[in-house]
């Protein structure tokens, strides 16, 4: 595993603590290390050696210099290492060198992340979105990377006219998957949109699950949900999304969707292939960011998120941007560190929810938090039912927040209570049938 260490410029970027901004800084050398290494990890590699290589002045043939070129290969070849990862975009030129020059197999962050998502995939919809940024990837490989595609060969029909170059012939192929792939998901864009109109009508708030890769989004959902969605601290555990319907204190029911992790100089290419998955973060009305507190990254970690999220164009700047920031794994921090994270929290402009999802500490919380920001436009009203209309007041425990209630001398009911905007007719039509006095408060 060979981690380069180029001499560039911090990115911009803005930190939210106490109202003041900050420039962010980058990842540091060791956490790019340790996460390359868990990219590996992921996908069950057994890593061997993991380097830090500084690099001054990136080689256009190489990436590296001639001579860190000649030590590493004494390195490959003493551990007879047969795969090496490179935690940086690699061009076809400089994998094709260093493959001639090492004698192993080259491969660079992009195409580590590919195989990770292409063994993760579960759902026919997850591995045509792999499958589709893997052939986006390869397609840009095809420039002699391999010398089997140096030959000529003949053909008939469809398979290429005599004397097409191997290479023509993949590039073909490829371009053809693609086009077929991209017309099987255009199917499960359609059905995407059907569902969200489903859900419109009904209708639930939508509230999507995101965050940096291994920040614990799985753990929350099912902390939340009851469910049993594959949780583990590995990187990109999930790849395909859940919903899960979840009822909230005051009776708004919500639909709460985990979704894929992002990750730092995440491959373009898979944000376009996943779209189809994304644009349900897009058409949220919420967006839980989730971030791991715990780990000295976390603010890089954030900016990489709120990075994919603008991709996506969401706005995570403006001041109603649609977005909870949910700080995880707070069972993880010191008393010291802890204590200053909450007090962080409580001077930020936008104040984040500070919870456990292995412990539940803060869940209580934070689904308050959700409940009043999707509450704003909520009506509280004042209702006055008579004696034999249990069935009313049923309704109303099951569909609102009952605030208060008080039995009258006559036998009748009087409760105060919170209804979801969207529930408000069906509330006032209940109250009609029922013969109920209403008044707003």
């Amino acid at each position: 595993m060979l981690v380069p260490d180029l001499k560039r410029a911090p990115r911009a970027g803005f930190e939210q603590v106490t109202g003041a901004t900050r420039a962010a800084p980058l990842h540091s050398p060791h956490d790019r290390l340790q996460e390359a290494v868990g990219l590996a990890e992921a996908i069950d590699l057994h890593v061997i050696e993991s380097l830090l290589v500084p690099v001054a002045n990136p080689r256009p043939a190489t990436l590296f210099g001639t001579g860190k070129v000649e030590s590493l290969k004494a390195l490959i070849a003493a551990h007879d290492i047969a795969l090496v990862i490179i935690d940086h975009p690699v061009s076809p030129i400089q994998q094709r060198n260093l493959e001639r020059a090492w004698n192993a197999k080259v491969l660079d962050r992009t195409g580590l992340i590919l195989e990770i998502f292409g063994r993760r995939a579960r759902t026919k919809e997850g591995r045509l979105q792999v499958e589709l940024a893997h052939l986006s990837y390869q397609k840009g490989r095809l420039v002699r990377t391999w010398t089997h595609l140096e030959r000529q060969r003949g053909g008939y029909g469809f398979l290429g006219g005599p004397g097409e170059a191997q290479i023509e012939l993949d590039r073909r192929m490829i371009d053809e998957r693609i086009m077929a792939i991209r017309k099987e998901l255009e199917v499960v864009v359609r059905t995407r949109e059907l569902h969200r109109k489903g859900r419109r009508r009904v209708p639930y708030p939508v509230v999507a699950i995101v965050g940096y890769t291994n920040a614990g989004k799985s753990t929350l959902f099912n902390r939340i949900t009851g469910a049993e969605v594959f949780a583990k601290h590995q990187l990109f555990a999930t790849l395909d999304p859940t919903m899960r319907e979840v009822r909230l204190k005051s009776g708004r029911r919500i639909i709460l969707s985990d979704t894929v992790g992002f990750i730092s100089d995440l491959p373009t290419m898979l944000v376009a292939a996943f779209r189809a998955t994304l644009e349900e973060v897009i058409e949220a009305d919420l967006i839980l960011h989730v971030r791991d507190i715990s780990q000295p990254e976390t603010d890089s970690q954030a900016r990489d998120v709120e990075a994919v999220l603008t991709d996506l164009g969401i706005d995570t700047l403006a001041a109603d941007a649609p977005i909870l920031e949910v700080w995880n794994k707070i069972d993880l921090l010191s008393p010291v560190t802890r204590e200053q994270a909450m007090s962080a929290a409580r001077w930020s402009e936008r104040p984040p929810a500070l919870v456990s999802a292995v412990t539940g500490e803060g869940i209580d919380a934070l689904l308050g938090d959700i409940d009043r920001r999707l509450g704003r436009g909520d009506a509280i009203l004042e209702l006055v039912i008579p004696v034999h209309e249990g069935r009313l007041l049923n309704w109303l425990y099951e569909e609102a927040e009952v605030l208060a209630r008080e039995a009258l001398d006559n036998g009748e009911v009087r409760a105060r209570v919170r209804v979801a905007a969207e529930k408000k007719e069906r509330l006032l039509a209940q109250a009609r049938r029922a013969g109920a006095a209403l008044t707003p408060v």
